[in-house]
């Protein structure tokens, strides 16, 4: 498995590939949003359905600014208190928001890291990347390079330790409240 720095893993995902990075809990595979080619790719690699969506990650809130246009102040003070952090928000999704990546919702999953590799890889990219765990569908997320290699062999794998927390963040809908995940 090779192991990239931030310059290597942007060049690998401007030129519509797929890498895996470490995360806050376990190794997600990261790609362009907004490259519908990549994001089948890795959706491809993980055996998962688009119509499951998948969750946005971003280096600084930013980043969501045109996913957030029209969203309430009240709610956005809301992801403002919780970012950068473990909070995954479920958000109604604007015409910004590409089809293969809500999937069959109406809302698109957002957060902004505090892993510093993965958000200095987001603002070397200047927008959100894809993050999903580093895995088939139904098998345990890896949380080592070697499990990222045993599962995608030959993928590129940011350098940096994992976040240190056991479990993936936490899920939750912005309008309801509801938590969907509970985090770590």
């Amino acid at each position: 498995m090779p192991l990239v720095d931030v310059a290597a893993a942007f060049e690998t995902i401007r030129s519509g590939g797929v890498v895996a990075c470490p995360t806050e809990a376990v190794y997600g595979l990261s790609c362009d949003p907004w490259n519908e080619a990549a994001v089948r790719r890795l959706l491809a690699m993980k055996e998962r359905d688009a119509a499951q969506g998948l969750i946005l990650v971003a280096g600084g809130a930013y980043q969501f600014t045109s996913l957030l246009r029209g969203l309430p102040r009240d709610r956005q003070e809301i992801l403002a208190a919780s970012w950068p952090g473990p909070v995954t928000w479920l958000v109604p999704a604007n015409e910004h928001v590409p089809p293969w990546i809500r999937g069959r919702h109406d809302k698109v999953a957002l957060r902004v890291t505090d892993h510093p590799a993965m958000a200095e890889l987001c603002r070397v990219a200047g927008k959100p990347l894809v993050s999903s765990s580093a895995n088939r569908s139904g098998d345990a997320p890896a949380r080592t390079p070697e499990t990222v290699e045993e599962y995608f062999p030959g993928i590129p794998v940011l350098e940096g330790p994992l976040g240190g927390r056991e479990r993936p963040s936490e899920i939750r809908d912005l309008l309801t409240g509801e938590i969907l995940r509970p985090g770590s």
